[in-house]
């Protein structure tokens, strides 16, 4: 019996192209192939999740859970044992990052009140906010935070890492209540996992302080949802959210129209190249599993 990787997503099954020692398969009119069901590894479609999960009680041979993306949260619960679950860490770094930077400098430099001021063809010439000089903190220390940290010292920020546990350079999230009134900006780049859903709290948001901005690009239950609205609509914060909860954003849900909120449709990775990147540590990683090396980015040993 072949080595079988079944690749959910046609495109990203040609972008890697064949793999010595592997039979690939793909979707065929958007159904599995007969063989899907005896493969060995799974490449589930990008941001897959719900019932794109169900199909992994019903492979009695997997081994490996390969994703297109970096977050894994919809996965965890449905890996059976004995089954590698591991992420497409770094594919999608440079571009999360450059949204995460821009959107901040577009709060802080008050884009958003321009465009709307242009479409009313008024001319609303004032000083604004300096990105420069400020103070952030990065919560999350992976390839995603390594990436936001150096774009945020190219403006001249003094950034300030967080992650699950201290190590050189690098502060513990047990430190980070602490540390959140004595800085302007918090970026949010970290997986969401038990222990960080609701991390940003109404007591978390209220440590911060006056004009403080909230920039999320992990995931929008990071961030509970109520406090943040509470937050904003009052003018006391101001926020750049990539991700919601709920998400997609209902009509008539509050974020639409809270003030001081850049608001962007999960479009942080959704770059130029992003198949071709996310099936290139595919390609890696599955030429690794045809070999019997150890494949790179396993849940659970990354961290953050």
């Amino acid at each position: 019996m072949p080595t079988i990787a079944y690749l959910a997503d046609p495109t990203v099954a040609e972008l890697v192209g064949p793999i010595e020692g592997l039979t690939i398969v793909t979707d065929v009119g958007g159904e599995p192939p007969a063989q899907a069901y005896q493969a060995d590894a799974y490449v589930p479609k990008f941001l897959a999740g719900g019932p794109a999960t169900e199909i992994v009680a019903r492979l009695p041979r997997l081994r490996l859970i390969q994703l297109a993306t970096a977050g894994a949260e919809a996965w965890l619960s449905v890996v059976p044992p004995g089954v590698t679950l591991a992420t497409a860490r770094g594919a999608h770094g440079a571009a999360t990052a450059e949204w995460a930077v821009g959107a901040l400098v577009a709060v802080v430099r008050e884009f958003p009140g321009f465009v709307d001021a242009q479409r009313d063809q008024r001319w609303t010439s004032h000083n604004t906010d300096l990105l420069a000089g400020k103070k952030a903190i990065v919560v999350g220390a992976g390839d995603l935070g390594e990436r936001t940290r150096r774009r945020l010292e190219a403006f001249d920020v003094e950034v300030t890492m967080v992650a699950r546990t201290a190590r050189d350079g690098i502060r513990g999230i047990d430190e980070l209540r602490g540390l959140l009134s004595v800085h302007d900006v918090v970026v949010l780049v970290l997986p969401l996992t038990e222990e960080s859903t609701g991390l940003v709290d109404a007591p978390f948001l209220a440590a911060m302080p006056d004009g403080a901005i909230l920039v999320n690009a992990a995931r929008g239950k990071v961030v509970v949802t109520d406090a943040l609205v509470a937050e904003l609509a009052s003018g006391r914060l101001r926020a750049a959210l990539d991700v919601t909860e709920p998400e997609p954003l209902p009509p008539g849900h509050p974020l639409w129209t809270v003030p001081g909120l850049l608001l962007t449709p999960h479009v942080g990775g959704s770059a130029v190249g992003a198949s071709e990147r996310a099936a290139a540590v595919v390609r890696d990683q599955l030429t690794r599993f045809a070999a019997g090396e150890p494949v790179h980015n396993v849940v659970g040993t990354t961290g953050y």
